[in-house]
């Protein structure tokens, strides 16, 4: 049961890394660091949308419009912190 927990660990710890990853990388396509028409750039950019966007659209829908800011990888990335914090507060349960 034990590496079934480090597993789920290592795969939330994945998850952070590649939301925080989307993020930069979004900014530095918007402040025109990085250009999506370089090939790339827009596989990496792509493969990062289809990855997170079926994560994403349903804080979507509950979040309300901010105005072009998008605090669906905030939400996302404050639910993988309270769900580890979770796992490991009840890691002795289940061992």
């Amino acid at each position: 049961m034990q590496s079934l927990f480090q597993i789920v660990m290592l795969l939330l710890d994945v998850l952070w890394f590649i939301i925080i990853a989307h993020v930069i990388m979004s900014w530095l396509i918007n402040f025109q660091v990085l250009n999506t028409r370089q090939q790339l750039v827009a596989q990496i950019w792509y493969g990062l949308n289809r990855l997170l966007e079926p994560i994403y659209r349903p804080v979507r829908r509950i979040l309300p419009a901010m105005g072009g800011i998008d605090l669906a990888p905030l939400a996302v990335l404050l639910g993988v912190a309270v769900l580890r914090i979770v796992l490991i507060n009840n890691a002795g349960l289940f061992l």
